[in-house]
């Protein structure tokens, strides 16, 4: 009696798991079709805009990855402020810092031809702030004096983008400071990433793999926080949905290109489900701004409404 209910019972799970494998066989082609789908409304959208654009999603559940020109490279401008964080952030984690920290602001650390927030409010400099605060400004307000202190405190550029390297994330490149691509329009461009880096730089984030869950949950908050391009990635999605997101934007040459207007982060969908997304758009004329936030939201919204739709 035993061997026969032990037969049964193996019979009964080669049938469970046969049945699992032809449900997966099914699912794939179906998972294929529906990103392909995003794909090409994706790739419609950035067609209304004469420019490179590149876009990289990534469901941070089933790790479903849809790209346009996810391996070109990109000026990454103020999103390079996010993996920034992520290194001061391993050092306080490390010990070797702490939020708390009082760091001076000499009144030559806040130059005045660039977009500063803290400059505004400590307009004569010479004052001690928190590591803190100088975080939350940098990336929150996307404060460029604020980068630049930090980047001073992590002992460059050169080091960030090690650390960054370290991560397995190789497809990044971190060279020069926010002064120095103020003195040079094509300084800029040494600070690129493919947008599937960024994306991939974000799962790790989110799931916890770089920092300790209170400094992850503090970068969660600053980002989420961002008052920057509220029309870019935040711009068509229903109101209330939850984004933390790192935007960038360059400036235009003397000939009337403009480097970069970009957006990255993470959405947060009704079920609570998240979706990585970066989206990059360099080298384009047009000069109507609103245009180019457009086509951001409108990427932003059409992967919102492929992924809160999909089952």
């Amino acid at each position: 009696m035993i061997k026969e209910d032990m037969n049964a019972l193996r019979h009964k799970l080669k049938t469970i798991v046969a049945m699992a494998v032809v449900s997966m066989v099914c699912l794939q082609p179906a998972v294929a079709q529906n990103n392909a789908m995003l794909r090409t409304s994706l790739a419609e959208i950035a067609a209304t805009l004469k420019a490179d654009v590149g876009v990289a999603i990534l469901d941070l559940e089933r790790g479903d990855t849809v790209m346009l020109n996810g391996h070109q490279h990109f000026p990454m401008q103020s999103v390079y402020k996010f993996p920034l964080a992520l290194m001061v952030l391993r050092q306080v984690d490390q010990g070797k810092l702490s939020l708390d920290k009082k760091i001076k602001l000499r009144k030559e650390d806040l130059l005045p031809n660039t977009w500063s927030p803290l400059a505004k409010k400590y307009p004569e400099g010479n004052v001690e702030v928190t590591l803190r605060e100088i975080l939350s400004y940098t990336v929150s307000q996307s404060d460029n004096n604020g980068c630049d202190v930090l980047f001073r405190l992590m002992g460059g550029t050169a080091n960030v983008h090690d650390y960054v390297h370290s991560l397995g994330v190789t497809e990044i490149a971190i060279a020069a400071t926010e002064e120095e691509m103020h003195r040079s329009w094509p300084v800029q461009f040494t600070n690129w990433c493919e947008p599937v880096a960024m994306a991939q730089l974000l799962k790790q984030f989110d799931r916890g793999n770089i920092l300790s869950m209170a400094s992850r949950d503090f970068l969660w908050k600053i980002m989420v926080e961002t008052t920057t391009g509220p029309k870019k990635l935040k711009g068509l999605l229903p109101a209330g949905t939850v984004v933390a997101h790192k935007t960038g934007m360059g400036d235009y040459s003397d000939d009337g290109v403009l480097g970069a207007q970009n957006d990255a982060g993470i959405i947060v969908l009704p079920n609570g489900k998240r979706i990585a997304i970066a989206v990059f758009i360099s080298n384009t004329r047009e000069t109507d701004n609103e245009k180019i936030e457009l086509v951001i939201a409108r990427l932003s919204k059409a992967t919102y409404d492929h992924f809160n739709t999909k089952r």
